[in-house]
């Protein structure tokens, strides 16, 4: 079960014009909440004397949320790529203004062409890779080794539903030499029958992980980098990889909602969040461990562990979400029949 907590940030001073709004209300990803409040939240309640709400919990509920409840009081909703992409399509945001964000220009070119596709900014890009009890299972370097019959019972998955549960079929296709979008994702629901054995669980909650690797439930998961972190600062012995062969690459994007009252807020809050300080400050792996999407930003070798970045990033793929979304529909029912039977 998705929980959805709300948590209210007061601080007192000046900063706004009279007469302007001193409130904004984020939808943002249940995952690391202390990072994000320390390290986003509160330096920009600081900023203007503003009093910032935050609703969390994973893409796929927060989207729903927004979809079902017209009259909800979210402002700007941080989403998975996918999400965005139907958001914008279902006409759930307001269009943006791109002349009014000055960090908008420190985007790549393929970045800005996303957010105009999207009407959606991104912040951060993240990618899957394979997390791993080494004490236990030894070394892993390949996604093929997934399917190896000493994991039986000890790997958990990304659910279909999820920002990477798209990935994983694709991941699934090429362990079965087919490429997903010449059979529609048949092969790879068949390798996906053919690697139930090995899964204890579909997971929809990251956070959920590093519990259940503590408690013994998993040696092996399949995760998305802005995880990583927080699963090695409370587990011991996990190490984290990227097979060479490459892997899939995700953006987390930031939407004005469409009912949004607070538009002054919702901009500078969108070029808050893509400034280099920001940026810089939220990809520490002591924080919130986001690979940064403005190029004046330069990691070290520390802070750049883990993420899509640098080499990780050149062999990261994109994933056509236009496509995954013509055959989701088709994918969950079969990958529930499959796996959560």
């Amino acid at each position: 079960m998705v929980v959805i907590m709300a948590t209210a940030f007061l601080f007192t001073g000046c900063g706004q014009k009279a007469g302007q709004s001193k409130k904004i209300t984020v939808s943002t990803f249940g995952i690391s909440t202390k990072e994000m409040k320390n390290d986003v939240v509160s330096p920009f309640e600081k900023l203007d004397n503003l009093d910032v709400k935050t609703q969390s919990g994973d893409s796929a509920a927060r989207y729903t949320q927004i979809a079902h409840n017209p009259n909800n009081s979210i402002d700007v909703v941080e989403l998975s790529q996918n999400n965005a992409l139907s958001g914008n399509k279902k006409g759930l945001f307001q269009k943006i203004n791109f002349n009014k964000l000055k960090n908008f220009k420190t985007l790549s070119h393929n970045q800005q062409k996303l957010a105009k596709e999207t009407n959606s900014i991104p912040y951060t890009v993240n990618s899957m890779g394979i997390i791993y009890n080494s004490k236990k299972v030894g070394k892993i370097t390949s996604w093929d080794q997934l399917w190896d019959k000493k994991f039986k019972g000890k790997i958990a998955i990304p659910d279909i539903t999820t920002t990477f549960g798209p990935a994983m079929l694709y991941v699934a296709s090429d362990h079965a030499k087919t490429d997903i979008s010449k059979d529609n994702g048949k092969a790879g629901l068949k390798a996906m029958k053919e690697l139930k054995p090995n899964v204890a669980k579909t997971y929809t909650q990251s956070s959920d992980l590093a519990n259940m690797f503590k408690n013994g439930e998993i040696d092996v998961a399949v995760v998305g980098d802005f995880a990583v972190s927080m699963i090695q600062n409370s587990t011991p012995n996990m190490e984290y990889t990227v097979p060479t062969s490459g892997t899939y690459a995700n953006y987390d994007t930031i939407s004005i909602v469409k009912n949004s009252k607070n538009l002054n807020n919702d901009y500078k809050y969108i070029d808050y969040r893509l400034s280099e300080k920001t940026q810089t400050r939220a990809a520490s792996t002591k924080s919130l461990n986001n690979a940064p999407v403005n190029n004046n930003v330069k990691l070290t070798s520390k802070d750049a562990k883990n993420k899509t970045y640098g080499d990780i990033a050149k062999r990261a793929k994109t994933i056509d979400f236009e496509y995954v979304n013509s055959q989701l529909k088709n994918w969950i029912t079969e990958w529930n029949k499959i796996m959560n039977k």
